[in-house]
């Protein structure tokens, strides 16, 4: 398996990241388990979660996520070949992970030890911040997250949700002062999302060398093509957010994902994770079966030619 450096860490990765979000939430402990045992089979290392996840679900906390892994990697009883991500800092309503806590240094020690307790890991590989502080100087989470890799901790932190200009000044402050900095950046990027990535935060990575690892790569599950009609939409506790999608220029995305699916022989999926992975270091996708599971691995093995992403470039643009 092709493995890709992300940033300018010694991090490298596999191109396709799993995404954790579904863990212990609409896939169960025992379901999530074998989707992670089966994805690091198939040649892949590269895993990503948050603290929060899933605290938007009726009865969870926050947190979830994180004890199914960290229940994987002590039954598995190897830590060394995967590389964990997970973030800190997202503010979701009342409770554990609900009060205004930002990227405080305060919030971040705390927080980072209770997610290494639920991962039952020494160390984080990627250690992100979940989203922007505004009331804070880029500097000072800077400063915090470099005490963790001083602590060993962590190996390398990331940024997610963050504008241009304010990567682009925490980029720069870091290599001003000496601090570590950000090695890859996750923003909201697909084939239907495509704008504010590649105006506003595109050129910061280029300029920088950010590794970029998308979320939603799929637009919510819309870009596997089984959103077709309004009458899809209960096919998941996604759906009702298909309908910003589903308009002209959605089912044009969707055409010309059937086409060049088509002429590989392979899916909508494969093609739209395949089209990202030419641009981005690994995107997220996340799975809650087996059989979803095979299908977004496939995308590692699409070539797509010149013509294809000229088509996919044209549809989506």
């Amino acid at each position: 398996m092709e493995k890709r450096q992300l940033g300018q860490s010694p991090l490298r990765v596999a191109p396709l990241c799993l995404g954790g979000n579904v863990f212990g939430w609409t896939a169960d402990a025992a379901t999530s388990h074998k989707l992670l045992d089966e994805f690091v089979a198939g040649g892949f290392n590269f895993i990503d979660t948050a603290d929060v996840y899933s605290r938007w679900a009726d009865g969870h906390q926050g947190g979830e996520s994180e004890r199914v892994i960290g229940a994987w990697l002590k039954r598995r009883g190897r830590r060394d070949d995967v590389i964990i991500a997970t973030k800190v800092g997202k503010d979701m309503g009342p409770g554990e992970f609900g009060a205004k806590k930002g990227l405080s240094k305060a919030y971040i020690q705390r927080a980072v030890d209770d997610s290494l307790k639920r991962l039952q890991t020494d160390y984080i590989d990627l250690y992100q911040a979940h989203e922007d502080d505004l009331s804070l100087p880029v500097e000072e989470p800077l400063e915090t997250f470099g005490a963790l890799i001083k602590a060993g901790k962590v190996r390398a932190i990331g940024a997610s949700n963050f504008d241009g200009p304010r990567l682009d000044a925490a980029l720069s402050v870091a290599k001003k002062n000496g601090l570590p900095r950000y090695e890859s950046l996750q923003p909201h990027y697909n084939m239907m999302e495509r704008k504010e990535f590649e105006r506003d935060l595109a050129p910061v990575c280029r300029k920088h060398g950010l590794g970029v690892i998308p979320y939603f790569a799929l637009a919510s599950g819309f870009l596997t093509g089984k959103y077709r009609s309004e009458a899809d939409f209960g096919k998941s506790v996604r759906g009702e957010e298909m309908g910003e999608y589903l308009n002209a220029r959605g089912r044009i995305v969707l055409g010309a994902l059937d086409a060049v699916a088509a002429r590989h022989n392979s899916t909508p999926a494969q093609v739209a994770l395949a089209w990202l992975m030419t641009r981005v270091t690994a995107p997220i996708a996340s799975a809650t079966s087996l059989a979803q599971l095979a299908d977004i691995m496939g995308s590692a093995k699409l070539s797509l030619a010149a013509a294809d992403l000229a088509e996919l470039d044209k549809a989506s643009a």
